[in-house]
């Protein structure tokens, strides 16, 4: 069966990508950075949670993000508060960053600072369930956010960013008390997508949870690299 040029487009822009993304977290390792990619759907409290982890940790470790937004630095304005370095990415019409505007992000983080000197680099990514998942953009790790207010069933109804996340925020529990929501089913839901990630329940306002997620925050920035393949004979 032949594939349709629709089909075929889409897998070549997603091979493009990841050898972009490759080329990007090569480059991190490089510079002994890790990189984590922050997804969720719009309001899920993304810039909320940097906010509290750029205040409570950029004295700890050496940190900078790149904001990713359609239009508008708003995010990235609200987070250079905190003294760290920020790249904004406006993407116009697209509806996630990919590999290649990260790799511009990272230019021009190392033009400015010694990129050597950096522990991490937080990529927020525009507010999205379902695009962001399919592109990678060199992170060493994937952390979803869910609000309380999304529901339980959005793990099945948008499987791949569930599948993809090796760090599950669930935000804004402080709400859970005034809705018809359950912790339990939201668990079994996303426990059937992908048994092994880590489920953090958090509120960026209260400050719930919120040590769960800076511990584990600490456990990728200093996980030790690996070692890289010897090529096959």
């Amino acid at each position: 069966m032949h594939q349709t040029v629709q089909a075929a487009l889409g897998i070549n822009l997603l091979h493009a990508n990841q050898a972009g993304a490759d080329d990007n977290r090569s480059q991190l390792d490089q510079w002994g950075i890790r990189c984590l990619n922050l997804m969720s759907s719009p309001g899920a409290g993304k810039t909320a949670l940097l906010e509290q982890t750029l205040k409570a940790l950029a004295s700890e470790f050496k940190m900078a993000v790149i904001e990713g937004d359609m239009t508008t630095e708003l995010d990235a304005d609200r987070l250079r508060r905190y003294n760290v370095p920020v790249i904004a990415i406006n993407t116009g019409r697209s509806c996630h960053l990919d590999s290649k505007m990260v790799s511009g992000g990272l230019y021009r983080l190392s033009q400015d600072y010694d990129p050597h000197s950096f522990d991490v680099v937080l990529v927020e990514n525009v507010g999205n369930l379902v695009c962001p998942a399919e592109f990678e953009v060199g992170e060493h790790a994937k952390v979803a956010l869910l609000s309380v207010t999304e529901g339980e069933d959005k793990p099945l109804k948008y499987p791949l960013m569930f599948q993809e996340a090796d760090c599950l925020l669930v935000t804004k529990i402080d709400l859970a008390p005034h809705l018809d929501w359950d912790f339990a089913t939201l668990e079994a839901n996303v426990r059937q997508i992908n048994p092994q990630v880590t489920l953090i329940p958090v509120s960026a306002k209260t400050g719930a949870g919120l040590d769960l997620w800076f511990d584990w925050l600490r456990s990728q920035i200093n996980f030790p690299p690996q070692p890289t393949p010897n090529p096959s004979p």
